[in-house]
């Protein structure tokens, strides 16, 4: 696998090897022990799995501490705009997003840290999206920022004012609103 490194120390984006025949390709989607050396040692304990059609848009979730989350994302249907924000406090990158194009076509995933907020938004017909998690799911530490923040200056690629939200995510606080809680202390890996 490829790493590439965004302009968020810890945020990165994963490229696969493929291999391509007359049958079709073949990947490893995820090899722990490549991931460890090449990215961060990080304990994955959920997979999860969404459907979602055109023009939802899903985010930007995060869990609050103790039961904060890393994410290994990837599309494997359609195509999505995924997102990361940087949420902690005092960090010189606070309010900073990394956006990357997933999709079942370029096979890339995206990795988000501790500490960021993360979203995404259907471009395809449907999409089909699965991300690893290296903590369990907790509701009561559900937290997140407004998807259709126009401050944060995101080209979501679709006109959030048009866009599907749940009715959870159409609460959100702005990011200026927002008190966030992580310091730029956080241990973005560890448990």
């Amino acid at each position: 696998m490829e790493i590439i490194k965004t302009e968020i120390e810890g945020v990165v984006i994963i490229k696969p090897r493929i291999f391509v025949d007359a049958r079709g390709y073949f990947f490893e989607s995820y090899s722990k022990r490549e991931f460890d050396d090449k990215v961060r040692h990080v304990d994955f304990v959920q997979d999860n799995e969404s459907c979602s059609t055109r023009g939802v848009m899903r985010g930007l979730h995060f869990q609050r501490p103790p039961f904060t989350q890393s994410k290994l994302v990837r599309c494997v249907k359609g195509r999505v705009l995924d997102v990361a924000i940087d949420i902690r406090k005092g960090s010189l990158t606070y309010g900073k997003h990394v956006a990357v194009e997933l999709s079942e076509d370029n096979h890339l995933q995206f990795f988000v840290p501790r500490g960021f907020a993360h979203g995404f938004a259907v471009l395809s017909d449907t999409a089909v999206f699965q991300y690893k998690c290296d903590n369990f799911y907790h509701p009561e530490a559900d937290g997140g920022i407004s998807i259709a923040d126009s401050s944060l200056g995101i080209d979501w690629k679709l006109d959030p004012s048009t866009a599907i939200f749940s009715d959870k995510d159409t609460r959100h606080p702005l990011l200026a609103d927002f008190d966030s809680p992580f310091d730029i202390n956080i241990d973005l890996y560890a448990k």
